[in-house]
């Protein structure tokens, strides 16, 4: 069925999501055809000849020729801005995904009803297929639960992580005082603090409310931590990260 209906596929987005994809179908699927399209300095790098059959940039059209499968990989605003070409030039019958997001792949359903409509659209059983075929686990979900979800496990913890880093930083003192003294603990939790603006400015500007709703809840959590702390009465919050860390480390 795979090989059948989905021969070619075009990843829009070269670097290390789209790259990524790009080498997981050359590993473990034959006789695909693997077209790749970004900007001209980058398609010219060794490391993206070697994971494509042929690259493109500049106009969207030879990159999607008959194409099957149209995988995004691209910052939010440039997905945004080249979305109507991408429609003016895709092949009727191909699919359009994004999302690839480590083992877990969230598969939107139409509408906010969680749905698995593979049975009566054999390309979309194909593509579940590949994705099961490469090691990530296909998971159907509405669109809002999608949102939200991400908003809570990954936005929040990425401007968590920015707020206690900027934070310390304006609080360094001349001799480096307070992160001089800081062990491993304070480097895993400040991880995310590495990452650059860029990466998120656009993920933060598409998903405001929801993130400014999150940060809400958030504070009057920290709010009742400080109520607590004056009591000593931690426990319970304590013993609700342990298992929160445990499902963690069990996924």
């Amino acid at each position: 069925m795979t090989a059948h209906l989905i021969r070619r596929v075009a990843i829009l987005g070269t670097g290390l999501i789209g790259g990524s994809f790009a080498l997981a179908l050359r590993k473990n699927l034959r006789d695909i055809h693997i077209s790749g399209w970004d900007r001209p300095e980058v398609v010219r790098e060794p490391q993206v000849r070697r994971a494509f059959d042929e690259t493109f940039s500049g106009n969207l059209g030879r990159a999607l020729e008959k194409a099957d499968l149209i995988y995004i990989a691209l910052p939010i605003a440039v997905t945004l801005d080249i979305l109507s070409e991408i429609a003016s030039h895709a092949p009727a019958s191909a699919l359009v995904t994004d999302l690839f997001r480590g083992h877990t792949y969230a598969l939107i359903a139409e509408g906010d009803a969680i749905a698995t409509p593979t049975a009566s659209e054999p390309r979309i059983a194909a593509f579940v297929k590949i994705l099961e075929k490469i090691g990530a686990q296909p998971l159907w979900i509405g669109a809002q639960q999608h949102d939200y979800a991400v908003g809570l496990a990954s936005h929040l913890p990425q401007l968590t992580a920015v707020a206690l880093a900027a934070f310390l930083y304006d609080r360094l003192d001349e001799n480096g005082l307070p992160i001089t003294l800081a062990g491993p603990g304070l480097r895993d939790t400040l991880r995310l603090a590495g990452s650059p603006y860029s990466t998120w400015r656009d993920i933060v500007l598409t998903n405001r409310e929801l993130l400014s709703a999150s940060l809400d809840l958030f504070a009057r959590r920290l709010d009742d931590l400080r109520e607590r702390l004056a009591s000593r009465d931690l426990e319970a919050d304590f013993e609700s990260a342990n298992e929160l860390y445990k499902l963690l480390r069990s996924l």
